[in-house]
């Protein structure tokens, strides 16, 4: 049985720089992952890849030779992965043993999660290959500066669990940029009560049934929470990487233990 993480969320959120991350801290611990990249439009890597979308179809090449713009092209791209799961992807995966772990880096485009059922097969795909899979749910940091923005991703989060069925952990990105950390810290674990009152606050009196119902959405759920994760401190990855671990039950003969995450400065 293999283990995966399947790293989702909107554009620029910092996927792939979350991916660099954990691989160097990987590496750093001497504990072995391997990165498999699924979107064709990407042109860099700031970590070794292990397997490539783009030796299967590359964004470039659809816009081409089809005509594609890239929104277009991309999900060509998604779905022409799709057809060839039982193919080209097979031959992939006969290369890692049974216990490897492996970490999809997947394009921003938020239908690919949301309600295009592409990721959603693939998803079904790996579980028949015996992956344990958690989906790693990416948002920028900066989105707490504007309760609205937050509670947009907090419904696209909220539906690419619906969609994928996985189990999912949400991550504040790019932690390093905030100045206050104080200032994020009613979002982590969000409370109707208090996302109410600031939609309230922000936006028009006649929105105000719109609000309770976002509000209360979050709240009856009782899924949507967020871990902070600041990439220059390797303790912080290490409690993302833990909690993930737990999802998947990985490392479980191990006894993988998590302790909270205490942001430095905190610690008094």
């Amino acid at each position: 049985m293999g283990f995966a993480q399947l790293v989702i969320g909107p554009a620029g959120s910092g996927k792939s720089t979350y991916c660099s991350g954990l691989f160097q801290h990987c590496e750093t611990v001497g504990r072995r992952i391997h990165m498999v990249n699924l979107d064709p439009a990407a042109e860099h890597f700031s970590y070794h890849v292990s397997t490539d979308i783009r030796e299967l179809i590359s964004l470039d090449d659809v816009m081409e030779e089809l005509g594609m713009g890239p929104n277009g092209g991309l999900i060509y791209c998604m779905e022409h992965l799709e057809d060839n799961l039982d193919d080209w992807l097979d031959e992939q995966l006969e290369n890692y043993l049974d216990d490897d772990y492996l970490v999809f880096d997947c394009p921003g485009q938020i239908e690919l999660f949301t309600h295009v059922p592409v990721l959603r097969n693939f998803v079904e795909y790996l579980k028949r290959k015996n992956f344990t899979v958690c989906a790693v749910y990416l948002l920028d940091s900066q989105f707490v500066s504007d309760v609205t923005k937050y509670i947009s991703g907090c419904m696209a989060s909220l539906s690419a669990m619906i969609q994928l069925e996985l189990p999912h952990i949400n991550i504040l990105s790019k932690m390093d940029l905030v100045s206050n950390k104080k200032d994020v810290e009613d979002y982590l674990n969000p409370e109707a009560a208090v996302l109410l009152s600031q939609l309230n606050r922000e936006m028009a009196p006649r929105f105000g049934k719109l609000n309770k119902a976002l509000a209360d959405l979050v709240d009856d759920y009782s899924m949507v929470n967020f871990i902070p994760l600041d990439l220059r401190k390797e303790s912080s990855i290490q409690y993302v990487l833990s909690n993930i671990d737990n999802c998947i039950q990985y490392g479980e003969d191990a006894d993988v233990k998590v302790k909270d995450y205490i942001p430095e400065g905190d610690e008094d």
